[in-house]
């Protein structure tokens, strides 16, 4: 698997996974505040888009994924 595609799995699954914490009639439901983390992973994707640069990536191309084409 490249590194675009575990880091947009990556993403989406901590989104749900935050959302899922946050909203309050989630069976696992455990603070609103869980919300502002959905946020910031929002805010890393948007800037990653315009600047290229998301730490994510630069920690699996340390452990020696390949990068690719995303679709």
């Amino acid at each position: 698997m490249s590194i675009e595609r575990i880091v947009m799995a990556f993403a989406g699954f901590m989104i749900m996974l935050s959302v899922a914490l946050g909203f309050s009639g989630s069976p696992i439901f455990h603070h609103e505040y869980w919300l502002y983390f959905t946020a910031f992973i929002g805010f890393n994707l948007l800037q990653s888009a315009f600047t290229g640069f998301c730490p994510l990536a630069l920690i699996l191309k340390k452990m020696g994924k390949k990068p690719g084409m995303a679709f």
